[in-house]
């Protein structure tokens, strides 16, 4: 095992990077044991290095007695191992391999790291398709036990690659807006009140008093609108009390929450945030097919479509188009997760396109501070965005004028103390704006078409899960 040591002149290269190029180099590699299999006077390894894994062979020879070849037979998978070998191009590709055209064989083996000989879960199992495994009865591993050995299952090629294309969802959220003008900004998530006057909320002591941790940065952005800054977002945590133990609800989210001030009408703003999704899902399959197709082999899926621009449809379009296909509502209810679901279904049908907005709300299901709409009464200024029928995004134009505010938190039974600091923010001139917030899980969990948001939480906390 090293400790510490002087640092040595070899060059470690990527596992990725060991191509037809690299032939006849030598070259060092660390890399994880992922399988070993002797044969005769001679051992095969894969090694893997997150989503990419190469064939090693330690043959008996010039390089590698009996003793060495044994050695590495008995070496534990998931050991970390530095590998010293050449680079060879083989005759025919290796089909269990990312490097199919190359193997290494081995000179030289140290192992840096050794794994206990039992495995809480087989990787192989882990990225195994549901379906082979039913049909050839073979071992698949369920969520909860994949949850239970998280640092395990996140080894697997498929959750490198859900993973790494949230990161790059996280990337291609603030590299667009800052290139539109947009200020990145931190909120506080230990708050005095609930920051959506719900009861939804975590309460934590803080010394001598109650605080809650924060449902929305939304107080904080409009805020920040009001001190003239224009246009922010900021990336962090969102707590929700719910217990709903659906495959889309957590109890802690990541939210990518984005707040303008507008000129004209709040479709400026809606318009903005819709073209910061289309650049994210356009960068994502420019820059990410590697990790898509890798998630696709366990988990197929159609390939993301969406729309330039966005498509926009009215609420009450939308209540045509169910109705149509036989679901009874009236104007003012609000959309249950199966009549997302379907209308879905009939937008794909009818547009071709897995991603739009639902724009002009019933006044009615939306919150205190959304305003209404100066036409109809019975309407606001309010959008949600779809990703295959599930919501990714509620928004809004935000009640900027505080007499306005009061009256409607009043209508909706608010007590108005508890929401005096949020109402006063108005009172020293705001301008027009409006917002929205996304949650990071489940774009990633639709965009990839996956189906629990589990899948794209690295430790998920729901109301049964607080471990690991």
């Amino acid at each position: 095992m090293i400790q510490s040591q002087e640092k040595p002149d070899r060059v470690l290269v990527r596992v990725r990077d060991l191509t037809i190029q690299k032939a006849d180099e030598v070259v060092w590699v660390r890399a994880r044991v992922h399988t070993s299999r002797a044969k005769g006077k001679q051992c095969f390894l894969v090694l893997r290095q997150q989503q990419f894994n190469v064939q090693a062979l330690v043959a008996v020879g010039d390089h590698a007695s009996k003793q060495m070849v044994k050695f590495a037979a008995n070496i534990n998978k998931e050991s970390i191992v530095d590998v010293e070998g050449v680079v060879r191009k083989v005759n025919q590709k290796i089909g269990s391999c990312t490097q199919q055209d190359v193997e290494l064989h081995v000179q030289k083996i140290y192992v840096i790291s050794l794994a206990e000989p039992r495995l809480p879960l087989q990787l192989d199992d882990a990225v195994r398709p549901e379906a082979e495994g039913e049909e050839e009865g073979r071992a698949t591993v369920n969520q909860d036990t994949r949850l239970d050995n998280r640092v395990i299952d996140l080894r697997t090629s498929t959750s490198q690659a859900v993973f790494r294309l949230q990161s790059g969802i996280c990337h291609l959220f603030r590299e667009t807006l800052i290139n539109k003008g947009f200020v990145e900004i931190q909120t506080p998530k230990i708050i005095s009140a609930a920051s959506e006057g719900g009861a939804n909320v975590f309460t934590v002591s803080y010394f001598k008093n109650n605080a809650y941790l924060a449902q929305s940065p939304q107080l904080y952005k409009q805020m920040c609108i009001c001190a003239d800054f224009e246009k922010v977002f900021c990336i962090g945590p969102v707590f929700r009390a719910e217990d709903s133990n659906t495959h889309r609800h957590l109890t802690e989210f990541v939210g990518l929450d984005i707040e303008m001030a507008f000129n004209y009408h709040y479709h400026e703003v809606m318009e903005e945030i819709a073209d910061t999704m289309v650049q994210i899902f356009k960068g994502l399959q420019e820059r990410f097919q590697t990790e898509i197709q890798t998630v696709n082999k366990q988990f197929p899926c159609e390939p993301f479509k969406f729309l330039e621009p966005t498509l926009r449809l009215e609420y009450c379009e939308a209540l045509a188009m169910l109705r149509e296909a036989g679901v009874e509502m009236g104007d003012e209810d609000d959309l249950s997760t199966p009549n997302e679901k379907l209308l879905g279904h009939l937008v794909k049908e009818k547009y071709d396109t897995d991603f739009y907005i639902l724009d002009k709300y019933p006044l009615a299901v939306r919150p205190f501070y959304t305003m209404p709409d100066p036409r109809n009464p019975k309407q606001s200024n309010s959008y949600d965005m779809f990703m295959r029928g599930e919501e990714i995004l509620s928004g809004a134009q935000r009640i900027h004028d505080p007499q306005l505010l009061t009256e409607r938190a009043l209508h909706h039974g608010i007590d108005l103390e508890k929401i005096k600091a949020y109402i006063d923010s108005f009172r020293f001139g705001a301008p027009p704006h409006a917002g929205g917030g996304i949650g990071l899980e489940r774009v990633t969990m639709l965009f990839l078409g996956l189906h629990n948001v589990r899948q794209t939480s690295m430790f998920p906390r729901d109301p049964k899960r607080l471990t690991p």
